[in-house]
């Protein structure tokens, strides 16, 4: 099944948390990588992170045959928050260490394991402009795109 294609203000978000994880714990994030789960089928998470034995360790013209250790989703336009609770816990069961969850409103969510936590324990921050969460933002963004 197909997706639609991401919102412009998404793309800016997810750039962004990108943009955050390369700078605080290295360049080996990447953006929109197929990734397989055991409970759940090949999912592609917005930005992925993990150690350089791992990008080495499969062919990167296919899915991940595992989850990295670190996955990021972006909740930015409405047909993502359906299943969110679903890919958390298959990220977390297929192997990752952490997910991070951005809200609709930018609220940052992270989750492990054992459940939500307070803090990355990869001990990045994710400091996102309100501006592409706040209505009249998204409204002014989308006027900005349409020139």
């Amino acid at each position: 099944m197909l997706n639609r294609s991401p919102s412009a203000r998404r793309q800016i978000v997810l750039t962004d948390v990108y943009c955050h994880l390369t700078e605080q714990i290295g360049h080996l994030a990447a953006m929109s990588v197929a990734v397989t789960t055991a409970s759940f089928g090949i999912r592609v998470p917005d930005v992925v992170w993990m150690p350089c034995d791992k990008w080495e360790s499969f062919d990167r013209d296919d899915p991940a045959p595992f989850v990295p250790d670190l996955c990021v989703e972006v909740l930015l336009d409405s047909d993502r928050t359906h299943d969110i609770d679903r890919r958390v816990m298959a990220y977390l069961e297929g192997g990752a260490r952490e997910v991070i969850v951005i809200g609709q409103r930018g609220q940052v969510d992270y989750w492990g394991v054992t459940g939500r936590r307070k803090a990355s324990m990869f001990d990045v921050t994710v400091p996102l402009d309100p501006m592409y969460f706040e209505e009249r933002g998204a409204e002014t963004l989308a006027t900005e795109v349409r020139s």
